[in-house]
């Protein structure tokens, strides 16, 4: 059972992390950059291994026990019921460009259910938070996803998978039908930063395939804490394993789902 004072001093110590990092970030920000490629367009630079190193040194620190899943290691795998879920430069392409939209994702898992998340974006100085069950924030300030009621008065936003093997044709198909029945879509290359955009109602939906937890789990949490609604593709519960997500202000899902499941 979690208590209270953990909960607190959990999330401190991802809030810590995150803040930490995203001065390394932005301190190396147009900047020469090493930069080596794990595909044919996912990249990885030393920034990034800084930051991951930095947040797994502050959380083994406070808990070395716990589990950790991190983008650019192995996992820790330990015994513990808590496992940390990281990903130290969320839109590391946009980075290396110095296309100004990337974050720090960190979340905390206790039995595979994720109790807290912090999105940073270092940039804007936004930091976005969320522990289960008490609501969602961006700088202290509390946060509620939109009140748009149909697909064809909302801003839905998606992102598209490094390997264009992988669904290429379908993402192009779906984009296509978003497009028709929206207001337009955005593609602007960070999920948690996406997934907290619909948490404070900049956008009404985001869509995506291909994803993995350090790319959802922060962001996923703070959507259902601001009264969102995250599930797959076939609109079933969000869980750590999926891959293929919708996240909305509930209002518009059903329309969501509808254009996937129709034009898949």
């Amino acid at each position: 059972m979690i208590v209270q004072n953990q909960l607190q001093d959990f999330f401190q110590t991802a809030l810590t992390a995150a803040q930490v990092a995203g001065n390394i970030i932005r301190q190396n920000l147009n900047k020469s950059l090493e930069i080596d490629f794990k595909g044919r367009a996912n990249a990885v630079t030393q920034v990034d291994r800084e930051s991951e190193n930095t947040i797994i040194s502050i959380i083994k620190d406070k808990y070395p026990n716990h589990s950790i899943i991190a983008e650019e290691r192995p996992a820790i795998d330990t015994t513990s019921d808590y496992k940390w879920i990281i990903d130290p430069l969320d839109g590391t392409t946009n980075y290396i460009h110095g296309f100004p939209v990337f974050s720090i994702s960190i979340a905390l898992a206790f039995r595979n259910d994720v109790i807290l998340g912090t999105v940073y974006d270092p940039l804007r100085n936004e930091l976005f938070s969320a522990i289960k069950n008490f609501g969602a924030y961006l700088n202290k300030k509390k946060i509620r996803v939109s009140t748009v009621k149909k697909l064809t008065a909302a801003l839905v936003a998606t992102g598209f998978p490094y390997e264009v093997q992988e669904n290429f044709y379908l993402n192009m198909k779906i984009f296509q039908n978003m497009y028709k029945n929206t207001q337009g879509v955005r593609r602007a290359g960070s999920a948690a930063i996406d997934l907290c955009y619909v948490a404070c109602g900049r956008l009404d939906g985001f869509w995506e395939f291909d994803l993995n937890p350090w790319d959802i789990a922060a962001g996923a949490l703070i959507v259902k804490e601001a009264g969102g609604l995250v599930t797959d593709t076939e609109n079933n519960t969000y869980r750590l394993e999926n891959q293929h997500i919708i996240a909305s202000n509930q209002l518009i899902h059903r329309e969501m789902c509808k254009i996937i499941s129709t034009t898949s």
